[in-house]
């Protein structure tokens, strides 16, 4: 007997400890809303950074493809400025040339064999300056024109009545220029 009451007051015990029918299951969703929440509150989390990464990741991508844009325009630039002026560096080291046929041009010939030798020499200044105009190389006109500093190149000064202020009074040496580009400004006298 004492083992039955023992027994009982044990399951007595037992009963007491484990909740009743009623609070048993309100018990369990509180524990099972109570597990959810920290699983909730992590996917949400993953959920925001996989958002970041995906924002960032486009931003990169979007800054890649405006430098991608840029690295090409600029290359077309390039190319189209090298084809237009791909003949500058010979062309500059024609100038001197030039200006050598230009100064023997203008010697006076007094033989007959020295006006054909001068006749043969304009033949090949006029074909060597067609050939460059063909270029898009055009002289700088400079005697009567106002002073450019983008154009001219002052190595006097002078006053001259005939002439304006700023005007330019005498052409040393010719300027070119190949399309818009200047190759060699003309080195002149200016009015005061």
């Amino acid at each position: 007997m004492a083992e039955e009451k023992d027994l009982n007051q044990e399951e007595k015990e037992e009963m007491e400890q484990q909740p009743s029918t009623e609070e048993a299951p309100v018990q369990a969703e509180n524990a099972t809303a109570e597990e959810e929440q920290p699983a909730a509150d992590a996917s949400l989390e993953k959920i925001n950074e996989l958002e970041q990464k995906l924002e960032e990741a486009e931003n990169r991508y979007l800054r890649l493809l405006a430098d991608f844009d840029n690295l090409r325009r600029r290359t077309q630039l390039d190319r189209e400025a090298s084809e237009k002026y791909r003949a500058q560096s010979l062309i500059s080291d024609l100038l001197p040339l030039l200006d050598n046929f230009e100064r023997a041009l203008k010697v006076e010939a007094s033989n007959e064999q020295t006006k054909s030798v001068l006749q043969g020499m304009e033949m090949v200044y006029k074909g060597l300056v067609a050939a460059l105009e063909k270029e898009g190389v055009e002289v700088i006109e400079a005697v009567g024109k106002e002073f450019d500093p983008n154009f001219h190149q002052a190595v006097m000064t002078d006053s001259d009545d005939q002439y304006g202020p700023n005007e330019v009074i005498e052409e040393f040496q010719k300027g070119y220029k190949l399309k818009d580009r200047i190759i060699r400004p003309s080195m002149v006298k200016v009015n005061q």
